[in-house]
């Protein structure tokens, strides 16, 4: 920091030390001895963000007023779905009305870059020390995030390095027609025609779907991590003979589109998956048309719980790896950066705000909602009642800006039995044996910040 907080409490006296010292606790990031103590007027704050939930949380949500009460802030929150997040960032990093915290989902594009480079963005690299709870998130969450010149301008999105976005079938499908749960994409493909033609679901017509992938004019989308498993890389580059090359140019990306083309020819992908959205895709599977999606390890729980109200043996299974390969994630997924418009003490006031939300208490509070009403623990799990529901307390709402590190994030979800807990966790542990990085995640190109988005256009058309 540019000025140590010691030194200016000392300046104001120790009396003043005292209160300031509560003031600049977790809890009151607006500088105040809190809503109810101290009566300094709210931090402002506007935020963009991401929601998962069905409906976004309104500006009266109850988990928003608890944490303007426990932070004394205002919240002003833009909530995006994800459908739509990638173009609602360009457009308001285009307007220059950036919000105080704005999710970043890809820190990395041209226009992000560019933007760090010519200072639209705090540099907060000498300020986290400050922060105990962020201090917490681990090294590669923040080497990950870095820019071309080595610093953070953002705090990361934190997320564990295993358990995430990959292939998940629907296993009591597999069970039914008497299949084993595929470990090769030659094994996939056997798996996801029988669940197009041999009517897993009973009902005496041919009406499913083997894997509710979708593409995207950004890429591949909800089909990337199969074409990732033919390629064995994480991304778009792969490391071949000390050099980093494009995949779209490696062999193995011609054996993934001929398999791909196979599928979609033989209907075991949407016909309209093209157009299809992720909630669409995400429809499908809570209907029982469909068999396999990509999502976190967690997630197939969503689709499961549906089910299970009127089909208690449905179980979305996600697969260890394919071909000997899965992902192994970067420790983040975006980041929130702070626009240079904001004064150096706001600044550190959205940090301190950030920090209580990767507190157990914040944590806690975004997540699972107010004790006795909105959750219950029992035997360790935090079991949501109907009024979480109905006032959409979830990970997938406010969740999506407060959260701590849990390498066993992505093995839990509000709702889930013990026995798919203790399941999700054996296979994240599983996964870290053979997870493969991305290998190019935050490496810097001259190249592709000027002429990066032409080439993938070409690659992709």
């Amino acid at each position: 920091m540019k000025r140590s907080r010691v030194t200016m409490w000392l300046l104001g006296g120790l009396a003043l030390a005292l209160a300031l010292t509560t003031a600049c606790s977790n809890t009151n990031p607006s500088g105040s001895g809190g809503a109810e103590g101290g009566g300094e007027k709210p931090l402002d704050i506007r935020i963009m963000t991401l929601y998962y939930t069905p409906e976004s949380p309104g500006k009266d949500n109850v988990i928003v007023k608890e944490v303007e009460k426990r932070t004394n802030t205002k919240l002003d929150i833009t909530w995006v779905s994800p459908n739509s997040y990638g173009d609602k960032v360009n457009v308001t990093l285009a307007s220059g009305d950036i919000p105080d915290l704005m999710l970043l989902d890809n820190p990395f594009t041209p226009q992000v870059r560019t933007m760090v480079e010519q200072g639209a963005f705090w540099d907060i690299t000498d300020y986290i020390k400050d922060y105990p709870n962020l201090s917490k998130y681990p090294e590669e969450s923040w080497v990950n995030t870095k820019q071309a010149d080595g610093r953070n301008y953002g705090v990361p999105r934190v997320r564990p390095v295993e358990g995430g976005g990959f292939i998940y079938l629907r296993k009591d499908w597999i069970d039914k027609l008497g299949l084993q749960v595929p470990t090769t994409t030659d094994e996939l493909y056997t798996v996801l025609k029988a669940f197009v033609e041999q009517d897993p679901d009973g009902n005496g017509q041919k009406d499913t779907i083997g894997y509710a992938g979708f593409v995207d004019q950004q890429g591949m989308a909800l089909l990337g991590q199969l074409q990732n498993v033919f390629t064995g890389a994480n991304g778009d580059w792969k490391l071949v003979d000390g050099k980093l090359v494009n995949v779209n140019v490696l062999p193995e990306m011609r054996e993934a589109l001929v398999w791909l083309s196979n599928a979609y020819k033989e209907k075991l992908l949407p016909e309209d998956l093209a157009v299809l959205k992720n909630t669409q895709a995400k429809d499908l599977l809570k209907a029982g048309r469909a068999g396999g999606f990509q999502d976190t390890v967690e997630a197939a729980w969503e689709p499961t719980q549906e089910l299970r109200k009127t089909n208690p043996e449905a179980d979305f299974l996600p697969l260890v790896s394919l071909n000997g390969y899965v992902n192994r994630d970067s420790g983040y997924f975006g980041i929130y950066a702070i626009p240079k418009s904001v004064p150096e003490e706001k600044m550190k006031k959205l940090l301190a705000f950030l920090d209580y939300g990767a507190s157990d208490e914040g944590h806690e509070l975004a997540w699972y909602g107010l004790p006795g009403v909105h959750h219950t623990v029992k035997d360790g799990i935090y079991v949501m009642t109907e009024q979480a529901e109905k006032d959409i307390v979830a990970q997938q709402a406010f969740g999506q800006i407060f959260g701590k590190y849990d390498k066993y994030q992505r093995a839990h979800r509000v709702g889930m039995p013990k026995d798919v807990l203790e399941r999700n966790k054996k296979i994240i542990d599983e996964r870290a044996e053979v997870s493969v990085p991305d290998v190019a995640v935050g490496l810097f190109s001259d190249t592709d910040v000027k002429v990066g988005a032409e080439l993938r256009k070409k690659f992709r058309t």
